[in-house]
């Protein structure tokens, strides 16, 4: 049984994906042909249960064509739907995404994840709440030509998720050279809205690349600078392909955004000054559609819109475009992707009003009587960025860092210079701090009085509302987040999410224990 395939014209009007495709230079090695036996890994657990997918899913290395001329050599991932249904994976044509995961809460999935790269890897289900050892920590990376089973059941309310490599040290090239997928999750709720579904709901995934004179990629060119700052590439890129035109019919539409880039940061407007209309974040649907002229979009971070095109003109266009800001990588306004109004059609699709119902921690309660574990982000000694003072350790945990399963707690990220370091760098630079295994939820936000600048020019953008599993802090600014650990022992990560940081140390282990 083989994953749902489409044509490039039927997927056009699916997905929003034309002819595309994506590169890899040299950043890896060009002779990549490997054929060692396969080794199955541990599998993520033993139940004896039949699930209702199994997926076989490899990182491979390909071309794709991206340009005209000489092809661009990737990464990607590539799956098939070994049992369930057919639709379990979308695969999408001329790109270097991998397949969508398309998928209901309650669903147990088993995924053969198979290396077929020249170095180690292993793949992180990026929001998922699962057992710790599906969610793709690096001490679990496996060889080329060996085979870890993920087995876990879709825990997480409907919303879009994604996956991604997760080995450490080489997480930024891996993901840069084209490992990344969507996860898609449906449940009952989201599936009575009457939301824009099938054609009219779409994926968009943003991400910026560099390319030499052949087409191929260029990483980290600027040297040291780019993995202290974070990889700017100079070309964006959606759904895989360069100068993205999504064709549109008068009518409401639910578009999936995900900023897959390494580090830069995006500030989403309309080109007319048309308000954005918020469905959901990371962690699904929110309870009620909010308003924004702006959204400040992080790396790693997914917002779902409700885009209506009703009101214009056939024959004209907009263009979804990043506004000037002046953190780092804000520069100047420049187009991400142009919408082509094609078709007139008369479709009633209202807007509904409520979403969803969240479940919220107490919030009041744990603002007024938890202690927040604090977590600094700075530049630490020997030229590595850190977190508390501490560097990634593969295997360790400091006492800090364990949390008791069931627990209900604060966690303040601090984005504040601790005096070591590149001072001036250390002050400048925002940070995306993910957690891994579950979604939470932002309370509190604080500025300090100097650094407001920065923080001024993106904080109308921010969408605390709703969960969450990755939060943008910003210079000087002091984030508070609720967590509640539950389900599931074990050892998980907190990083920044600039993959360029998380490479450099910026990643520590937290321990769930019983």
């Amino acid at each position: 049984m083989t994953s749902t395939n489409i044509s490039r014209r039927d997927f056009l009007r699916l997905l929003g994906i034309s002819s595309a495709a994506f590169a890899l230079n040299a950043c890896v090695p060009e002779n990549t042909s490997t054929s060692p036996a396969i080794v199955t890994a541990t599998p993520a657990s033993k139940s004896g249960i039949t699930p209702d997918i199994e997926i076989s899913l490899k990182a491979i290395t390909d071309e794709v064509q991206i340009f005209s001329g000489e092809a661009t050599r990737v990464w990607r991932y590539q799956g098939q739907v070994m049992s369930g249904p057919d639709d379990a994976l979308i695969t999408i044509p001329d790109t270097y995404l991998g397949p969508i995961f398309n998928v209901k809460t309650g669903q147990t999935i088993q995924v053969h994840f198979t290396n077929e790269l020249p170095e180690p890897s292993i793949v992180h289900w990026h929001g998922l709440h699962v057992p710790v050892e599906a969610d793709g920590h690096p001490r679990l990376v496996i060889e080329t030509g060996e085979t870890y089973i993920y087995d876990f059941t879709v825990a997480d309310r409907a919303g879009t998720y994604w996956y991604h490599p997760h080995p450490h040290g080489r997480t930024g090239v891996q993901a840069y050279a084209g490992l990344a997928g969507l996860f898609i999750i449906h449940d009952e709720n989201e599936l009575s809205l009457g939301l824009p579904s099938g054609d009219y709901d779409l994926p968009i995934v943003i991400q910026d690349r560099s390319f030499d004179e052949k087409n191929q990629l260029l990483y980290g060119g600027n040297g040291m600078m780019d993995q202290m700052m974070g990889f700017l590439g100079n070309q964006i890129l959606v759904n895989g392909q360069a100068e993205f035109s999504l064709p549109v019919e008068t009518r409401p539409y639910r578009l999936r955004f995900l900023n897959g880039s390494n580090s830069r940061i995006y500030k989403l407007a309309w080109d007319d000054g048309t308000p954005i209309t918020i469905l959901g974040t990371d962690g699904g649907l929110l309870e009620e559609p909010v308003q924004r002229d702006y959204i400040t979009l992080a790396p790693a971070q997914r917002v779902e819109l409700w885009v209506d095109f009703s009101k214009d003109k056939v024959g004209s266009e907009k263009s979804l475009v990043s506004l000037p800001f002046t953190a780092y990588g804000g520069g100047s306004t420049y187009t991400l992707f142009s919408a082509q109004i094609e078709k007139d059609v008369n479709v009633s699709a209202p807007l509904p009003q409520k979403l969803s119902s969240i479940i919220s921690h107490d919030e009041e309660k744990a603002v007024n009587r938890l202690s927040p574990r604090s977590i600094v982000m700075a530049m630490g000694s020997g030229m590595q960025w850190s977190l508390n003072g501490r560097t990634f350790e593969m295997d360790s945990v400091d006492k800090d860092e364990i949390v008791k399963l069931g627990d209900l707690e604060v966690w303040e990220f601090k984005n504040q210079s601790n005096g070591m370091g590149m001072g001036m760098m250390n002050e400048s630079l925002p940070h995306p701090m993910h957690v891994h295994g579950l979604q939470y939820q932002i309370i509190e936000r604080e500025i300090d009085e100097d650094r407001r600048d920065a923080w001024e020019t993106l904080k109308e953008g921010f969408i605390d509302e709703g969960w969450h599993d990755t939060v943008l802090v910003m210079p000087g600014e002091r984030v508070k987040i609720l967590l509640k650990f539950k389900d599931f022992t074990g050892l998980y990560l907190y990083h920044c999410h600039n993959l360029e940081h998380e490479d450099m140390g910026m990643m520590r282990n937290y321990r769930v224990d019983s």
